[in-house]
C-alpha cells in the first residue's frame, strides 16, 4: 500500500532520516522501532506530508505522493495520530471526533463512523459530552486514535501510543489497536516499547541515527541477539 524508497529528509541543516526504504502492505501491521531520535517520528511526518523529503519517493499504491500537502495526503486515506495525543482540550469528545472526519469522503459517513469508534472505545461513548482536557491520559489517547479512525483510513499511523500511560491502560490500548487491525486497517506503528510492539505487528524496521539498520518478521527480531541487547534488556 505505502512504499518509501531511498527517502531522506532534514529539518533545516539537521538530517532527520537518510535513505529510508520501507513498505506496508494492504491490511498489514508494521512497526518502526528504535531509540529516541532514531528518525521514527520523522518517517511518519514524511509520509503524512508534514516534512518534505529531500530525496527519494513516497508512493501510495504506486502513486507518488511525495510533494502533496498534508490535507491532500489525509484525503487519500492516510491518518496520522501524533505523539502526545494533541486533542483539543476545550472541545468535547464528540467535537474532537467530528474534526477527524473533515475530508469530504469521511464527512459523508461521519455518524456511522462515530458509532463504530464508540463501539471500539465504549469509554468515549460514556464521555461524549465531556471536555477532552478533563480526561485522563489514557482516555485522551483513545480519543486521539478514535479521531484518526474518523478519517476512515486505509493506513493508520500511530506515533508512540503507549507513551506516558499506566501499564493497565497500555494493555487496553494495544488490544484496541489489535482490534482495529483485525478490521482490515493497515497499521504503521512507532513504539518504544519494543517487546509489546513485536507482539502486535507482523514485520518491523529498526532505525538508528535516521537509517534502517534491520528489518524482519516480528518473531525473528524478537529472538535477534542485537535487538534483545539493545531494546529488550536481555
Amino acid at each position: 500500500m505505502i512504499e518509501l524508497s531511498g527517502v531522506s529528509a532534514r529539518y533545516g541543516a539537521v538530517p532527520a532520516i537518510a535513505d529510508v526504504t520501507i513498505t506496508v502492505g494492504k491490511g498489514e501491521a508494521v512497526g518502526l522501532l528504535g531509540a529516541n531520535g532514531a528518525g521514527k517520528s520523522s518517517t511518519l511526518r514524511v509520509i503524512s506530508g508534514l516534512l518534505r523529503p529531500t530525496s527519494g519517493s513516497v508512493k501510495l499504491e504506486a502513486e507518488d505522493i511525495s510533494s502533496l500537502p498534508p490535507h491532500k495526503v489525509a484525503a487519500l486515506g492516510i491518518a496520522h495520530v501524533p505523539e502526545g495525543r494533541r486533542v483539543f482540550p476545550e472541545m468535547t469528545v464528540e467535537e474532537n471526533l467530528e474534526i477527524g472526519a473533515y475530508v469530504p469522503a469521511a464527512k459523508v459517513d461521519r455518524r456511522r463512523t462515530m458509532e463504530l469508534v464508540y463501539n471500539i472505545f465504549p469509554r468515549l461513548a460514556d464521555r461524549r459530552m465531556q471536555l477532552a482536557g478533563t480526561m485522563s491520559g489514557g482516555e485522551q489517547q483513545m480519543l486521539a486514535v478514535g479521531r484518526g479512525l474518523m478519517l476512515k483510513p486505509r493506513l493508520l499511523m500511530l506515533d508512540e501510543p503507549s507513551l506516558g500511560l499506566a501499564p493497565v491502560m497500555c494493555d487496553v490500548l494495544f488490544e484496541k489497536i489489535r482490534e482495529i487491525h483485525a478490521m482490515g486497517t493497515s497499521i504503521l506503528l512507532v513504539e518504544q516499547n519494543v517487546s509489546r510492539a513485536l507482539t502486535l505487528v507482523q514485520r518491523a524496521y529498526v532505525l538508528e541515527s535516521g537509517r534502517v539498520i534491520m528489518h524482519g518478521e516480528s518473531k525473528e527480531l524478537a529472538t535477534d541477539k542485537r535487538v534483545q541487547a539493545a531494546y529488550l534488556g536481555l
